[in-house]
């Protein structure tokens, strides 16, 4: 009888799972369908285009799945890939029916280094003569940080502009591991390598609180002269502002001139509307001025190759948000071997991951190099541990001056959960072995000789990975070793001693690949090629990703908290990671 409910009740929780799927399935088809358009969009005359990026993400890439993003409620999240972002702000440069830039945004849902590149893109667009307007109710530091740009920013008469200085906060996990009888046993190499510091201490050592003290000021000193340059500040008054909290209200924002105006919504619109010099206000969003075409350009045979490698690096196939060491090796080869691609830019987004999936892709990096292609890595926010291990080899390595490198440094993590099983499941486990470790792994703890075995395993990869560096950056390997040991160094400092080759984005990359391989007329293509969003949809549905696995992410279940847990526990043995993830808000 026990068996028999025990059935009924399974029975209905999977029919529950399940008619949940099918309406979020159902209610995100009448959504893309009514989302989907196939009418050319034309510019008006005098028009304005408006960025607002409070709720429209920027990401590397964007996937082609219509219901990615899709919540329970059936809203789809708005994104938009950072190279569409500055490809519209270069067509508005020279489009005649483009009179200016209207920033209106409270918030900016982009990584750092991603602004920066638009930021630096609105100061080139400054150069035309047109005008950058900025309207904000308020402006939270990554808001005002790329509204600092404008010609004039207005602000609300009773809003605020956020400016108190960067915080870097890291979540440890170490007494919920020890409430779940979860033992983490950790095998490193290198002092900074902090990866592992959230499941093994309950706050900073001290070597990783120095490291974060230096990188965390670099980063706050570059965004704080920008903003201060734009301004007519000194560096120092803007600190001392931040120290202060001196912008209490609008008012003193006004009084210490980190704001031009304060106007009410309506007010800016008569204000944009004698900018346009038209008869009526025409506004195009950032998102619909993608799909403006300016004229057709001959296609020229020549192509440069943009492979994007984002997320955490692993075995196997990977997707927009993911780098897979078999789809993006293979995408590296299919553009090293396609005669009409001059050279590749390698898009580098990630902190790392496999050890081993890094060395795979590695090894693609150096056939492209001996076939004499040009190859070079354009850094986005990370290309930090494993991130920079699949980038040292290129022939020139271009980050920002906010993003995040280095972190050379590997660690072994093996979780124990025979505790676990035993206190909290009631579960034991019995083995048979043929050989006195063939049941290693985490359902008992490691023996000292198993332990040393990690260790020297851990060590061998540092030393391989310490080589790759030295041999791709033509440096002593003793000189590679006194800035590894998994210390991270921001973009600025980077370029100071020899990560990276000079400061730019992906567009400086473009530029000099292109020198690089002597084109002057080429066509960009984007790879690896984006799956079919059906057959991908189908695969999530019938493959690694379980129905429950998807209720999860559409009810909003899947958190930051998780998400560090569970890389960790289903990554490889070994492996090259940054210890943290930034976001400047």
């Amino acid at each position: 009888m026990k068996a028999f409910f025990k059935n009924i009740l399974s029975t209905i929780i999977g029919i529950v799972v399940s008619v949940i799927v099918l309406m979020v399935l159902f209610v995100g088809i009448i959504a893309v369908a009514l989302n989907s358009s196939d009418q050319e969009v034309t510019v008006k005359e005098n028009s304005i285009l408006k960025i607002d990026l409070t709720k429209t993400a920027v990401v590397e890439r964007t996937s082609e799945n219509p219901f990615d993003g899709l919540n329970l409620f059936g809203e789809l999240g708005q994104a938009i890939e950072l190279k569409q972002v500055l490809d519209n702000i270069e067509k508005a440069k020279t489009d005649d029916n483009i009179k200016a830039i209207y920033i209106n945004t409270s918030f900016v849902n982009a990584g750092l280094s991603q602004i920066e590149e638009i930021r630096n893109k609105l100061l080139e667009f400054k150069k035309t003569g047109k005008p950058i307007i900025a309207y904000s109710e308020m402006y939270s530091q990554s808001a005002y940080y790329l509204a600092s740009v404008a010609n004039k920013i207005y602000l609300n008469p009773e809003g605020i502009v956020e400016i108190k200085g960067l915080s870097a906060q890291v979540m440890f996990y170490k007494d919920l591991l020890e409430k779940l009888d979860i033992e983490m046993q950790i095998i490193r190499h290198g002092k900074f390598k902090s990866a592992i510091e959230p499941f093994i201490l309950d706050k900073m050592s001290a070597d990783n609180r120095e490291q974060m003290t230096l990188f965390l000021s670099s980063l706050a000193d570059n965004i704080m002269d920008s903003i201060a340059s734009q301004r007519g500040f000194s560096l120092s008054e803007i600190q001392q502002h931040a120290n202060n909290l001196s912008l209490e209200n609008a008012k003193s924002c006004l009084d210490l001139n980190y704001v031009d105006s304060l106007l009410y919504q309506d007010q800016v619109e008569a204000s944009l509307l004698a900018i346009s010099g038209g008869k009526e206000l025409n506004l195009i969003a950032l998102e619909k001025y993608t799909d403006v075409e300016m004229g057709k350009e001959d296609i020229s045979r020549n192509k440069i190759a943009i492979i994007y490698a984002t997320g955490t690096i692993n075995s196997g196939e990977g997707d927009e948000t993911s780098i897979g060491s078999e789809t993006t090796a293979q995408a590296i080869k299919q553009a090293r071997e396609d005669k009409n691609v001059k050279a590749i830019v390698f898009r580098i987004n990630s902190g790392g991951g496999s050890a081993l999936a890094s060395d795979v892709i590695w090894r693609e990096t150096i056939l492209t190099k001996k076939a004499k292609k040009p190859f070079v890595v354009s850094m986005g926010d990370y290309a930090a541990s494993g991130g920079y291990y699949i980038a040292c080899a290129a022939d020139s390595i271009v980050a920002n001056p906010t993003t995040l490198t280095g972190s050379i440094g590997v660690f072994g993590i093996v979780p124990n959960l025979q505790k676990f099983f035993k206190n909290k499941l009631g579960i034991t486990i019995d083995t048979v072995n043929t050989n006195r470790s063939a049941d290693m792994g985490v359902n008992r703890p490691l023996t000292a000789f198993e332990r040393a075995k990690i260790q020297k395993g851990v060590e061998d990869v540092y030393a391989t990975f310490t080589t790759r560096v030295s041999e791709g950056r033509n440096m002593n390997i003793i000189a590679v070793d006194e800035i590894g040991q998994g210390r991270v160094w921001t973009g600025y400092d980077a370029k100071t001693i020899g990560l990276i080759d000079t400061y730019g984005g992906i567009e400086k990359a473009i530029e000099i690949a292109a020198l690089l391989a002597k084109v002057e007329d080429y066509r960009i293509i984007s790879l690896p090629n984006k799956k079919d969003p059906f057959a991908e949809l189908m695969l999530e549905l019938s493959g690694e990703t379980s129905i429950s696995d998807i209720v999860m992410q559409k009810l909003g279940l899947r958190t930051e908290l998780i998400d560090p847990i569970e890389n960790l526990l289903k990554g490889d043995r070994i492996q090259a990671r940054i210890p943290f993830i930034m976001e400047l808000k």
